[in-house]
């Protein structure tokens, strides 16, 4: 079995023994930024396009990312090796750092804190996509900045807690308990009357990675496809629901709020899509895909 490793600052421990400031601002406020990395053979699975969201992220909080960004990558490929790690993932976490608590930002700035784990994780078989899952409507009562991957993640632990709680596997999100925005660790698409329907990105969701690998599937594919809002009637009502995800590839959800979608199977889009996205991990330079 491959190591847990994490790095933090410096220092490469197994992850029960690594630590953190309690005066780190990500501990105290979330205030950070983290990034998921699926690992294939000992690879980043589409590390260019989280790289850069982690960096439009950075941006958005004003968390100097270039300060660690050299370092980062090289302790990434580290823990890898180092780990044995061939199918996995990638956690990333990087705050604004260690300071004494004040809400405003330390001045002057202090080196940000950068957290880097690596853990096994096992790709998603046929097994698991036609088993499928389960979903409940949470109301979205989130900030209006789902676009920065932050680390302060209450509202979505909250969310998956109630569908844990009502023996569902994912909680998909709905502003004022209508607009369908995404899931809690996800993003949602539906299908209908042989369209594609998915929330348009916007401070209201988090642009997915695997999202966006999914768009360009469908679009090489042929598929109609449309970016706009729907409503939770309308997902109750779709031929086919499915979710995206690092850690979900295209999976499909058979059941909203104990209600079957379409005829309570994995659909054909679904299905179709799931085979295409699974090929994206034999490309050949699947890294910078």
């Amino acid at each position: 079995m491959a190591l847990r490793m994490t790095y933090v600052d410096g220092e490469f421990r197994e992850t029960d023994l690594a630590t953190v400031s309690v005066e780190d601002r990500a501990f105290q406020f979330g205030d950070g930024v983290y990034e998921v990395v699926r690992i294939c053979r000992g690879r980043l699975f589409a590390w260019q396009r989280h790289l850069e969201r982690l960096r439009r992220s950075s941006r958005k909080i004003l968390l100097d990312l270039a300060a660690v960004e050299q370092e980062m990558t090289q302790v990434v490929r580290q823990l890898i090796d180092k780990s044995g790690v061939e199918s996995g993932q990638v956690y990333i976490q990087i705050s604004r750092g260690q300071s004494w608590r004040n809400h405003a930002f330390p001045r002057p700035g202090v080196k940000p804190t950068l957290i880097v784990t690596v853990s096994e994780l096992p790709m998603r078989t046929w097994e698991d996509f036609e088993k499928a899952e389960s979903a409940v409507i949470a109301t979205d009562d989130r900030w209006l900045h789902c676009d920065i991957k932050s680390t302060s993640l209450l509202p979505n632990v909250l969310a998956r807690e109630k569908a844990v709680s009502e023996g569902a596997q994912e909680a998909i999100f709905a502003r004022d308990d209508r607009i369908v925005t995404e899931g809690s660790a996800s993003n949602v698409f539906m299908v209908s009357r042989g369209v594609i329907y998915t929330h348009p990105d916007g401070p209201l969701i988090l642009p997915g990675i695997t999202k966006e690998l999914t768009k360009m599937l469908i679009r090489r594919l042929g598929i109609p496809f449309e970016e706009s809002p729907f409503t939770v009637a309308e997902l109750r009502d779709a031929d086919e629901v499915f979710i995206t995800g690092t850690g979900h590839d295209v999976c499909p959800i058979l059941e909203v709020d104990h209600q079957s979608i379409g005829d309570g199977k994995p659909g054909d889009v679904t299905r179709m899509l799931n085979q295409e996205f699974r090929k994206l991990y034999e490309h050949e330079n699947f890294e910078i895909i």
